[in-house]
């Protein structure tokens, strides 16, 4: 136990800052304008997958935004967990609410403030960084598949229609 706590501990800057990097993209879902953001967060998620020690993943292209399906298989005997999650956000408006920018993460009183920091980026990120501790310090006791999609926080409309049969 103390091996992926310490990983963990020597890692934190690292962790904190990728994080940061991912609230930075503009990942607006129901905004037109917002087109290539979702894809270049598409990518940064599939990047973090591979880095954090998935065996795969891939980006599938939708009518709308890509949904991203990454796997780490250590034994096909084993139980799987899936973590689901959505990389995109609402719209930051009004942003005359807004203390700081919605897209430039700040830390307060050990809170980050930033759009998408608990819903949903921060939540599967976590789950990212919890494969990559595990993977990299052998602890990994099940199977994990990740779904992130692009359009949760518009209801969702190809996510079935994709049909992902992993």
């Amino acid at each position: 136990m103390q091996a992926w706590k310490d990983y963990q501990e020597n890692n934190k800057e690292r962790f904190l800052n990728e994080l940061l990097d991912l609230l930075r993209i503009p990942s607006v879902s129901a905004r037109s304008e917002h087109k290539e953001d979702m894809q270049r967060c598409a990518d940064a998620v599939k990047a973090s997958l591979l880095k954090a020690g998935a065996n795969t993943a891939t980006i599938y292209s939708t009518e709308g935004h890509p949904i991203v399906y990454g796997e780490k298989i250590t034994d096909p005997a084993k139980p799987t967990v899936l973590v689901y999650g959505h990389y995109d956000v609402q719209p930051a408006d009004p942003l005359n609410l807004w203390k700081s920018g919605p897209f430039e993460p700040i830390i307060k009183d050990g809170k980050i403030f930033a759009r998408g920091s608990c819903d949903d980026k921060g939540q599967f990120y976590m789950h990212i960084k919890a494969l990559e501790i595990m993977n990299t310090t052998d602890s990994l006791a099940t199977n994990i598949k990740f779904l992130i999609e692009g359009e949760e926080e518009v209801g969702s409309p190809n996510l079935a229609r994709r049909g992902i049969n992993k």
